[in-house]
């Protein structure tokens, strides 16, 4: 019979499924571009290049989505029940108090986001402070923290790397050959059918790998969106509170102000509202089916 603990086990296996994947593409990509332009150095800076902001984002990933979201940090005096709250439930999950910040936005929604533990950080809106009774707010947090305590924030971080790592690579690569760049025309002339088939077959996959990634992206989300549903309920013991609140986020169905496609996945709901739900934008959902994940926790 299917449980919270197997949702859990399950989501971990097909996330680092997923990743095994994503760096696979990136590999290949890699290679082919490199093989198609005979020089080696293109990887080498392109790895590097990736690295690099892989540095930066591991860093000051915080807060730069603190500075996108509008985010202001908060004290206990401004907020007692939000600290209150969270500081009870660090204590439960065994992790360090993180800083907390409010976003000044009527519309109900929450995120984390930070390197490590010990760095980690909550954002929640006005709005979701506003609505949620007591254990809806619990219910939120436990997810938010089960975030930080996954170490989600940091696979999310390497994650939006990669996608933008695979589209630098492929669009330097359209670009190139568009303008005439590439092999030399005698070795082009020179080569047998198994090269000229070997080259159509990589560039189909260099159009294609951006797309490909960015799927990727959104199934490694919703996986740790059912993983972090799955752990917070755990830590409360109380599913029914983040179900209900699910319930009231989904209900709202606005905007929120400062949302951006770069930090959608991070937060406990997709954060267009119910405009992620029309037309081809759903295929781009970054969170799993509201409904969904309310009758997993009731289940």
């Amino acid at each position: 019979m299917a449980t919270l603990y197997t949702q859990q086990t399950k989501n971990v296996q097909k996330t680092w499924s997923l990743m095994a994947v994503f760096m696979i593409i990136v590999v290949l990509l890699g290679w082919f571009i490199s093989y198609y332009f005979r020089n080696e150095n293109i990887l080498w800076f392109a790895s590097i290049f990736a690295l690099g902001m892989n540095v930066v984002s591991y860093w000051y990933s915080d807060k730069i989505t603190m500075s996108l979201a509008g985010a202001k940090p908060t004290t206990r005096d401004q907020y007692p029940d939000f600290y209150r709250a969270v500081e009870n439930l660090v204590i439960t999950a065994g992790l360090p108090m993180p800083a907390l910040f409010v976003v000044d936005d009527p519309a109900p929604n929450a995120f984390a986001t930070g390197r490590d533990k010990q760095h980690a950080a909550i954002a929640v809106t006005s709005g979701l402070l506003a609505m949620m009774n007591k254990d809806e707010l619990a219910g939120v947090l436990a997810h938010e923290l089960s975030h930080i305590g996954n170490r989600d924030t940091l696979l999310q971080t390497v994650v939006v790397v990669l996608v933008g790592f695979i589209a630098i690579l492929s669009n330097f690569f359209l670009r190139t050959t568009m303008f005439g760049g590439g092999r030399n025309r005698d070795s082009r002339e020179g080569g047998n059918q198994i090269e000229a088939i070997l080259a159509v077959v990589g560039i189909i996959f260099v159009v294609l790998s951006p797309i490909i990634a960015q799927l990727i992206q959104l199934a490694i989300s919703r996986k740790r969106e059912f993983l972090a549903d799955a752990s917070g309920a755990l830590l409360t013991r109380y599913p029914e509170g983040l179900a209900s609140a699910l319930e009231k986020i989904e209900a709202y169905g606005g905007q929120i102000r400062n949302a951006n496609n770069a930090t959608a996945h991070l937060y406990i709901a997709n954060p267009f509202g119910a405009k992620a739900k029309k037309g081809i934008a759903k295929l781009f959902m970054t969170h799993p089916p509201t409904e969904e994940r309310i009758a997993i926790l009731r289940g």
